[in-house]
């Protein structure tokens, strides 16, 4: 019997799949059946991801690149359709910053647009020729809760989530007839090194204290696991969700429609 969820044969990209969710989503993947190409500009978290999915006795590529470079994107994908068509593309790198519309100054708004916008469409014009040429695809982006909700402080990150879920809903209805379907899910707070790091960056000396406060943000008590986001983007990505298209999947642990006082 064929195993549920399978993606034997497939061939997977993964933006920012040297660490955190594109992590978990490349091994995730990886131990589906599909040969996953881990793209990101970490070389050193890049090779490592490899190494993490081979001793798992998956199968792996690690590309340096950099999705903000047009050009670069797509000589990257050309250089990885000659191993074979690309079925899955999952657009997962992006970046986070604090301020508001006054506090943030425009050196920091166009490092978030070009990586988290830009560069997300630098990789939906790398790919979508291939997958029209290849018969077809599914494509993955990574939104956030703050595609839909606003907490304070977040407005370059809650702009450039907002164009990535209807960056999703533009590419599912315009290529609906090419056989590429396109979502994206929206998770709430995710623990990963990125969300460490961003902790201690932002409220040095505070770090357990706003680990808890942000985590106590979900009715559900906690913050999510990489590995949560995986499966729910295994199952998006499976033949298993062939008739869906243009949705928003909201992993968030109720942060967006439940109140707890």
């Amino acid at each position: 019997m064929k195993t549920k969820f399978s993606l034997q044969g497939k061939h997977a990209v993964v933006t920012g799949a040297g660490s955190g969710i594109g992590l978990a989503i490349a091994e995730n993947f990886a131990s589906a059946g599909a040969r996953v190409v881990i793209l990101d500009v970490d070389k050193a978290a890049g090779a490592s991801a490899v190494e993490k999915i081979e001793r798992m006795e998956g199968e792996a590529q690690y590309i340096h690149c950099d999705i903000t470079n047009q050009q670069g994107v797509i000589a990257t994908f050309e250089e990885i359709r000659t191993k074979g068509p690309i079925d899955i593309l999952v657009n997962n790198a992006g970046v986070a910053h604090v301020g508001n519309a006054e506090s943030t100054d425009w050196d920091a708004f166009n490092t978030v647009m070009q990586v988290n916008v830009y560069g997300m469409y630098n990789c939906l014009y790398a790919v979508l020729p291939t997958m029209k040429a290849d018969g077809g695809g599914v494509i993955l982006n990574v939104a956030s809760t703050l595609s839909s909700v606003a907490i304070p402080n977040r407005f370059a990150y809650g702009t450039s989530k907002g164009a990535v879920l209807t960056m999703t809903y533009s590419v599912a209805l315009d290529y609906i007839d090419h056989n590429i379907r396109c979502n994206c899910i929206s998770p709430g707070r995710v623990h990963t090194p990125f969300v460490d790091g961003f902790i201690a960056k932002n409220y040095p000396g505070k770090e357990q204290e706003m680990f808890e406060k942000l985590s106590k943000d979900h009715p559900i008590g906690r913050m999510a696991k990489p590995s949560e986001m995986a499966d729910l983007v295994r199952f998006l990505c499976s033949d298993e969700a062939s008739f869906i298209t243009g949705s928003n999947h909201t992993i968030d642990g109720g942060f967006t429609k439940l109140f707890k006082p």
